[in-house]
């Protein structure tokens, strides 16, 4: 099994991607950028980081708007949402979240 390495310690990571439903380093190194809502800001990207509110899944999906909707500005909050309806089509978002879709 060929070993990744985390771009900012250099050090060896030979993680499962997944582990009791969590994002591993290794695997969120192997998500695509489309499997995150927002692009990283400019600290992240730096680091090697793909994105935040990671989407590639519905488990995560809904996390992901759980937590923007807590911590995320109204902007955030729109396009995060928007995502996650348009991947995940039978999630259903409550009646200000479609609002906020719209405003977004």
């Amino acid at each position: 099994m060929a070993k990744t390495v985390n771009p900012t310690t250099r050090r060896k990571i030979g993680a499962i991607t997944e582990k009791r439903g969590k994002i591993t380093t290794k695997g969120r190194l192997n998500l695509g950028a489309s499997d995150f809502a927002l692009p990283p800001g400019e600290e992240e990207k730096a680091r090697g980081i793909k994105g935040r509110y990671p989407i590639h899944d519905e488990a995560h999906a809904r996390n992901a708007v759980a937590r923007v909707m807590q911590h995320g500005t109204s902007s955030e909050q729109a396009t995060v949402l928007r995502k996650v309806h348009a991947k995940y089509p039978n999630i259903e978002l409550s009646g200000e979240h479609l609002r906020r879709i719209r405003r977004g």
